[in-house]
């Protein structure tokens, strides 16, 4: 089914795009920023982009229940919806904190589960047009050619590991654990930018503290069908409605479990 509706779904991923945020990007007067909590930013452009991919998708698949970002922060208790039959997931700006400094990368997601499976994820890069999809069992698509992810082929193997939600004594465990076992390099703020580098050979390998669902379930779900690996550290499959933290990813199985052996082993 979420195959079917991918079409579409680009379609309104990129009106999005062109209509409303584009137009806003670094032209968002001050007043049109704020801070939801600290160092969570929201924009006028995050608003918009959810009302019109709320209404658009309710119409590809009117027995879908939504849940959007922005929608959450206003009523959490629409976060009961995950994990309880068809639920669209919207992410209607990742990485607002860049957009509203006026760089990238920043980026659109979308994605489908049925109950706690991820069914189709979504995800577009307005800046440059790149448009990443996959589909249970369909495999991961990059701008319409079906993907492998790749290594970078570099030694030692590139990683960006995001430590800025975990614990003082958390952060400084992995860093001892990853310091010269990888090349590190600056996560890019924006999940939507995170796994198409695990895909393109860009990363080797990814650390995720916080696991929001629209954050991550479309890029989980374009990494694992591309033959990447993606899931709680523990090798547990992520699932809508599991709110712990952490998760692990990797452009194929082998850097995984290398990466499992030397961030969490014993």
């Amino acid at each position: 089914m979420s195959i079917a509706l991918t079409p579409a779904i680009e379609a309104l991923m990129r009106d999005v795009s062109r209509e409303v945020v584009l137009p806003r990007y670094q032209n968002l007067a001050a007043h049109e920023i704020a801070e939801k909590a600290a160092d969570d930013l929201v924009t006028i452009v995050d608003k918009e982009s959810e009302q019109r991919l709320s209404e658009g998708l309710a119409r590809l698949l009117p027995e879908a229940e939504i849940v959007g970002e922005e929608a959450c922060a206003a009523d959490p208790a629409i976060l009961e919806r995950l994990g309880t039959g068809l639920v669209w997931i919207i992410d209607p700006i990742d990485g607002t904190g860049n957009f509203a400094a006026g760089h990238p990368p920043f980026g659109i997601l979308v994605a489908l589960a049925d109950g706690p499976e991820i069914k189709g994820g979504w995800i577009l890069d307005p800046l440059t047009g790149r448009f990443c999809h996959a589909a249970q069992g369909q495999g991961g698509f990059v701008n319409g050619e079906k993907v492998t992810a790749r290594p970078s082929g570099h030694e030692p193997p590139i990683a960006a590991i995001g430590t800025y939600y975990m614990t003082p004594d958390q952060r400084a465990d992995i860093e001892r654990r990853s310091e010269g076992r990888y090349t590190l390099v600056p996560i890019p703020r924006c999940a939507a930018d995170q796994y198409p580098r695990l895909v393109l050979g860009e990363n080797d390998v990814s650390v995720f503290e916080r696991t929001l669902a629209w954050d991550h379930a479309a890029g989980i779900i374009v990494l694992n069908e591309a033959g990447g690996r993606v899931c709680r550290p523990d090798g547990s499959p992520y699932l809508i409605g599991d709110d712990r933290r952490g998760l692990l990813g990797a452009a194929t199985p082998a850097l995984w479990d290398e990466a499992a052996r030397i961030l969490y082993g014993d």
